[in-house]
């Protein structure tokens, strides 16, 4: 979300400065790794509104890197019938193509997947690369003037008289009129003692990656199936083996950590879990996993993003676990709170987080 800022703040002509802890291209955050669902489907009419902005701003980027970034395979939703009546709802609101499927046409449709209920298929669904995103928003960035820092950690973020210090781990600073403190997982440890932040859980979330048993076969579309701990499964893209393998993973029930001190353990439970599940609803693909990993969800207690300014701060923790799809509508909206020009939903706010008026 930090590179995403600096790519739409540079090219506004603002003078900006990416500071980052680890190597570019790394894997200690929540955003490496070559496929993330991106989806116009919630149940929820704030999220969907902002998912169409989101696709605009995913093409802006692919046109002003010229990187393929998105794989458009239409997505998939099936199971608890409130949330899949909500995401019909929301669809006729937003008026998004879509159908309504039964579960045999579904299985018909895409072979070698299970469904039960109304499946609801939307073609504007697929996959984004997502460190391939990150070098795009860096590179895009540095093309638009934007200065790049790696393997420099911020020690310190205070302001001071006409702006912001933040003081570096190799013994320099930068002071700026605005800082955008966009830290995931650490974001706790650079601003608690400052800003009276929400609750922030970070866990640690385990993926498997399962190979088709077809590989030559059609892609699937993405698939979020709202059962048990929300499942999700899509195209592994890189990260996986030969031909198109399945990620899969459990939205809910990470388990709760510290970022330096993640053990990047997959537990033997999860991953019986996990072949259970595929050899029940995935019968196309084999049920033993060829890859597995974990990464980090930073997540607020209503799952709300956070987004709000705090004198010349700008406190930005959007993730909660289904961030990334949004990520250059991020970028803008937090430019926005930077020149005061933009405008932020209320339950992004810190007081609609808090529950009480900003302090």
């Amino acid at each position: 979300m930090g590179s995403a800022t600096a790519w739409a703040a540079s090219r506004r002509g603002l003078s900006v400065t990416l500071v980052e802890q680890f190597a570019a291209d790394h894997d200690r955050g929540s955003s490496h790794g070559s496929a993330r669902i991106v989806r116009r489907s919630y149940d929820d009419p704030t999220y969907t509104r902002l998912t169409g902005r989101a696709f605009e701003l995913w093409r802006e980027l692919e046109l002003d890197s010229g990187t393929a970034l998105l794989r458009m395979l239409g997505g998939l939703d099936f199971g608890e019938r409130d949330y899949i009546d909500g995401v019909a709802a929301q669809f006729r609101d937003a008026v998004v193509t879509h159908e309504i499927l039964d579960a045999g046409e579904a299985e018909r449709r895409w072979p070698g997947l299970r469904f039960e209920g109304p499946v609801i298929h939307h073609p504007q669904g697929g996959t984004v690369d997502a460190a391939a995103a990150v070098a795009a928003f860096e590179s895009g960035a540095a093309r638009h003037g934007a200065v790049l820092r790696f393997e420099t950690a911020v020690v310190e973020v205070r302001e001071v008289p006409g702006g912001v210090r933040a003081e570096l781990s190799d013994g320099s600073a930068v002071t700026a009129a605005r800082a955008v403190v966009a830290a995931g997982a650490w974001l706790s440890d650079l601003l608690g003692d400052r800003v009276r932040l929400p609750e922030l859980t970070v866990t640690e979330q385990e993926v498997f990656h399962f190979p088709r048993l077809d590989p030559d076969a059609p892609p699937w579309p993405s698939v979020v199936h709202e059962y048990g701990g929300g499942v999700y499964h899509l195209q592994g893209g890189r990260d996986g083996g030969p031909g198109d393998d399945r990620k899969i993973g459990v939205h809910y029930g990470g388990r709760p950590t510290r970022p330096d001190h993640r053990d990047r353990v997959v537990s033997p439970e999860t991953r019986a879990a996990m072949v259970e599940y595929v050899s029940r609803w995935m019968p196309g693909c084999a049920p033993t996993p060829r890859g597995e990993a974990t990464c980090l969800y930073t997540s607020t207690p209503s799952e709300d993003f956070l987004l709000d300014e705090v004198g010349a701060l700008v406190v930005c923790s959007p993730c909660s676990g289904h961030g990334a799809k949004f990520a250059p509508l991020i970028g803008e909206l937090t430019t926005g709170l930077v020149t005061g020009a933009g405008d932020v939903p209320e339950r992004f706010r810190l007081a609609a987080h808090l529950g009480s008026a900003k302090g």
